[in-house]
């Protein structure tokens, strides 16, 4: 199993520690540093700064979305990328939400797994650098009755294949994941309940492209904070805010797909209390009620050893990149929670 780093968004307040973090993690041998974009930073101009001053470690979007560009302009951004960055780049894609897609780009959410797969499949036939064209529900290349005409991407990617990478929660994401793509981008996993939730559709989809799971990248995003074994419990507090808001309020009430993982995950009645208080404006009640158990699921805390067995229970469960949100307020701490996870993938026997 290998390690993974996420800055997340930038703008959230540690813009400035985000290169040094990424270069520690470059030194340490931490095998790919994602950043994701919702209304804010951009992922591709992050990526493109990290990766002009780290040597080793790849970059991944985490994602793109999928209504920010037209399927041909993102794959004129990951050659680009992975042009520039001497073969480092991986394509992470997801459909974001309603709120986002409708509110902010104007594109109406509608038949996302279907709009998914057709953007993957001008990706791959544009990275290829034949001449493009395309017939489907969503997308026509060339517009039919213009002047357009079949072109072909011009700039050479340093590889032939470039991993593409979908954020998928529900089931049918999840297997039409794994018929397209190279590997899944989860996020709030529980190792305990990953079988069910994730890695069983994942295999479905596999199966439905005549593969199976072997090469294919689970990659899960979960925040770290290292600390003494005594003090989990105040560790786990620090992330219910996060917890919240995603069980509670990304998306609507009735598209929530964190929501229903934490359902699918044995807690119903919490995630809609969750969301009721969210919703409702109550954002310190629906923080209060997070459970425990599901920080402490979907995290890594407490000390080294601990961090370990809890990485091979993610192996076993079928993990191959663990990616890390290392916690902390500030670069010293950040820094620390960083090397805490290397050590900790060191214990675990898994590097």
């Amino acid at each position: 199993m290998q390690l993974g780093i996420n800055l997340g968004y930038w703008g959230a307040g540690m813009d400035a520690d985000n290169l040094a973090v990424a270069q520690e993690a470059d030194r340490l041998g931490y095998a790919v540093c994602w950043a994701a974009e919702a209304y804010g930073s951009d992922a591709a101009t992050v990526l493109t700064w990290v990766a002009a001053q780290t040597t080793r470690i790849d970059v991944g979007s985490a994602i793109f979305q999928i209504p920010a560009r037209q399927p041909a302009m993102t794959a004129m951004t990951a050659a680009t990328l992975d042009s520039l960055s001497g073969g480092r780049f991986r394509l992470g894609l997801g459909v974001s939400g309603p709120q986002v897609s409708e509110g902010w780009y104007g594109v109406k959410f509608d038949k996302p797994l279907a709009r998914t797969r057709e953007y993957v499949e001008i990706i791959r036939r544009a990275m290829t650098r034949e001449r493009l064209s395309y017939e489907g529900e969503h997308w026509t290349l060339p517009l039919p009755g213009g002047p357009g005409k079949p072109i072909k991407l011009t700039v050479h990617p340093q590889r032939e294949h470039i991993p593409l990478y979908i954020a998928a929660i529900g089931p049918k994401n999840l297997e039409q994941t794994g018929e397209i793509a190279d590997g899944a981008l989860l996020i709030f996993p529980s190792a305990a309940h990953l079988e069910e939730t994730a890695i069983t559709h994942l295999r479905a989809g596999r199966e439905k492209a005549g593969k199976t799971l072997d090469g294919f990248d689970v990659c899960p995003t979960l925040p770290l904070a290292s600390g003494d074994d005594k003090d989990v419990t105040a560790l786990a507090d620090t992330f219910r805010p996060y917890t919240a808001l995603y069980v509670g309020g990304m998306g609507s009430r009735k598209q929530n797909f964190y929501n229903q993982l934490a359902q699918r995950m044995g807690y119903e009645k919490e995630a809609a209390e969750i969301q009721d208080k969210y919703l409702a404006g109550d954002k310190a009640g629906a923080a209060a009620a997070v459970p425990h158990e599901l920080i402490d699921q979907t995290t890594l805390l407490g000390s080294v050893d601990r961090i370990a067995d809890r990485m091979k229970a993610y192996a076993e469960a079928g993990v191959t990149t663990l990616t890390l949100a290392p916690a902390g307020f500030t670069l010293e701490e950040r820094i620390a929670s960083l090397r805490a996870g290397s050590e900790a993938l060191e214990r675990s026997g898994l590097a």
